[in-house]
């Protein structure tokens, strides 16, 4: 009987080896994702102002005779999580926003998503785009994490119309 492992053996090995490899791979990438999206959670519930589906918006926006901000998220995102704390949850943007606009949030990997991103030719997130009441894109805005650029960015749109 030979002392060296047969080709099958190794074959079996090096399978097992990879199949170990990828079983981590895949266990890190959803145990991360998994984290994000909670701290994504966390995020939204520091925004004060009411965040609705884009169709509510845009009803709610033309019946109130005002624009929409629409933002296409993803909530693993920690891009969109830092916009959410930093812009969002900020008293100064959510006077504005509350008084001049209604905010709807679109979730990346929704259908909505996908077809708000076919119908306004976008890609990746965030992407904040301001719409009439009718769902017409007026512009797109500048990310930005400063507050007050923000706010200067809506009173020019603001002042556009």
């Amino acid at each position: 009987m030979s002392k060296h492992p047969s080709n099958a053996q190794n074959t079996k090995r090096r399978l097992l080896k990879w199949a170990g490899f990828i079983f981590v791979g895949l266990l890190i990438y959803f145990g991360n994702k998994t984290l994000q999206t909670h701290l994504g959670h966390q995020a939204l519930q520091q925004i004060e102002f009411d965040v609705l589906d884009l169709n509510v918006a845009l009803a709610k926006a033309e019946a109130h005779e005002k624009l929409v901000l629409a933002d296409m998220s993803a909530i693993w995102c920690p891009t969109c999580r830092k916009l959410d704390k930093t812009i969002f949850a900020n008293q100064d943007v959510n006077k504005m926003i509350e008084e001049h606009f209604v905010f709807a949030r679109v979730e990346y990997e929704s259908e909505q998503g996908k077809a708000f991103m076919q119908k306004y030719r976008v890609a990746g997130f965030p992407v904040l785009l301001v719409l009439d009441g009718e769902g017409k894109k007026l512009t797109r805005l500048p990310l930005t994490f400063e507050s007050d650029e923000f706010i200067g960015n809506l009173e020019a749109i603001l002042a556009m119309r």
